[in-house]
């Protein structure tokens, strides 16, 4: 019989308010895991000695004093001084978004802010506990190949002539993405795309990319199959999406992006033709 996922969860510091944490721990229970309730004001030493006398997977901390970057890291630090840093740590309660990356930098897996369904940290809680036990199956098969890959440029007609004249590339076309205040266009190399992207208005995401960083690569774009499924696998995992709901962009293709934060600092495009995509959510229907 499968050993079930064994989850502490703790109230560091002086919080004196626990309902979150008890609803999260019964949630836990329902679904199928076992949960250790350590109770309020507990420091992070009594914390880790307690997930190690229990045999957690997991640490579950919840926090809504403020103090979250000064006990979340401790009780990562305890964790490695006893080596147990293989427990996985999350971390939850009123917790500023300026904050997470800090935390996940410290070692937190993942912070689940206000609002985060109980079914997606139970499926984040599983995932986690399979990779760290090295049998994780992938989420979803590969993706098929790499469509195109994002450039963000001041001048697309000057740009387009380099890459054609000088590299010899072939132009498939110029295209206008009205709802994404963007001019575009495609240079097929291979079995994939350039894609050269000029904004249209200071008020569009390429715009504000080229001042921020200047003209470069923007993203990256994966041909996929059942997109749809594929982001809601990714959303179940506790992967930061920028949209769960694909739409249509540029050369007839339904696209969504998996946020930077999530993969190392790249802008992940999943992209699927929008016929082939309909098709898709016409068969998941029936």
């Amino acid at each position: 019989m499968e050993r079930k996922i064994r989850v502490l969860v703790a109230k560091p510091g002086l919080d004196g308010h626990d309902r979150g944490a008890l609803v999260i721990a019964q949630a836990l229970r329902d679904e199928g895991m076992e949960v250790v309730y350590t109770g309020l004001r507990q420091t992070p030493a009594q914390i880790v000695a307690s997930a190690i006398q229990e045999d957690v997977d997991v640490i579950g901390l919840s926090c809504l004093s403020g103090a979250h970057n000064e006990l979340f890291p401790e009780v990562i630090r305890l964790l490695k001084e006893q080596g147990a840093e293989d427990i996985v740590v999350i971390g939850g309660g009123v917790i500023p978004d300026e904050d997470i990356p800090f935390l996940e930098e410290q070692g937190i897996a993942k912070i689940f802010t206000p609002g985060t369904k109980t079914k997606d940290t139970a499926d984040f809680i599983r995932h986690k506990v399979r990779e760290k036990q090295g049998s994780a199956e992938p989420l979803m098969s590969s993706p098929e190949k790499i469509e195109h890959i994002g450039i963000a440029v001041k001048n697309l007609d000057e740009s387009v002539k380099f890459y054609t004249q000088m590299l010899g590339l072939k132009l498939v076309g110029f295209e206008t993405v009205e709802s994404e205040h963007v001019r575009v266009a495609f240079l097929e190399i291979g079995e994939t795309h350039i894609e050269l992207l000029e904004p249209t208005s200071e008020d569009s995401a390429i715009a504000k990319f080229i001042a921020k960083k200047g003209e470069g690569i923007h993203h990256i774009a994966l041909k996929v199959d059942n997109q749809q499924e594929r982001l809601n696998k990714l959303k179940e995992a506790g992967v930061q999406l920028i949209s769960d709901t694909p739409k249509l962009g540029a050369h007839n293709n339904m696209v969504a992006f998996l946020h930077p934060k999530a993969t190392n600092g790249v802008l992940l495009e999943l992209c699927q033709k929008a016929d082939t995509a309909e098709l898709s959510d016409h068969a998941d229907k029936h």
